[in-house]
């Protein structure tokens, strides 16, 4: 161990500066210095710079392989799973990630105003009281507020909502399901708030204390 360990102290510094001049030459590879004594460089890169990895680490492939998270379908390598769930997206249709927080979209528009929820940005204004909202689609439902349409109708009952998430939950009072359960006990709720009220009595969390 002790002899291995000199063999990669002896090539840190060579690999320190190999991958800077991977980076520059290779703009398809990212590359991440650790700063853990003792070991070398990590990297993040495409199947098809392996061979550049090989040179520079002196490691074969399936070892190189092993040190990362590999996606299943393009071959790309992550430092971190959380880094490949994020890819992941974009094999499942989800092509607009947001950098701040890794959600992801199915539309650019939809993470343009998402983006606003990080940088502060509410610029659809209500004439009617003023308040300011970051999506025009939040404005459309805001306004529903003053002018008390409520354009989504129960089926079952006629009681109408001005949301369509309101009536999706609505509709579960006929249909009897319930689809958030508690993993603490078992209880289900036809609502995510009424499943959040319910965990507070796990947890002793008062939020109004």
């Amino acid at each position: 161990m002790a002899h291995m360990r000199t063999h990669i102290g002896a090539k840190t510094s060579e690999n320190n500066q190999s991958g800077k001049a991977l980076r520059k030459n290779f703009p398809h590879i990212f590359y991440k210095k650790t700063h853990v004594e003792g070991k070398t460089p990590k990297y993040v890169k495409h199947k098809k710079a392996f061979s550049q990895l090989q040179k520079i680490t002196g490691q074969s492939e399936t070892h190189i392989q092993e040190k990362f998270c590999e996606c299943k379908d393009c071959w790309r390598t992550f430092l971190n799973q959380s880094s490949l769930k994020i890819h992941i997206r974009s094999h499942n249709g989800d092509k607009h990630v947001c950098k701040e927080c890794g959600k992801a979209f199915s539309n650019s528009s939809y993470l343009i105003g998402h983006g606003r929820i990080h940088s502060g940005e509410n610029p659809y204004i209500c004439k009617e009281c003023g308040k300011a909202l970051t999506q025009s689609t939040g404005l459309k439902l805001h306004i529903r507020t003053h002018t008390g349409e409520k354009p989504y109708k129960c089926m079952e009952c006629g009681k109408a909502f001005t949301h369509f998430s309101s009536l999706t939950d609505h509709t579960r009072i006929h249909s009897g399901k319930k689809p958030y359960v508690c993993m603490e006990c078992g209880n289900a709720f036809t609502r995510s708030t009424g499943l959040i009220l319910h965990v507070r009595i796990h947890t002793g969390e008062k939020p109004c204390e």
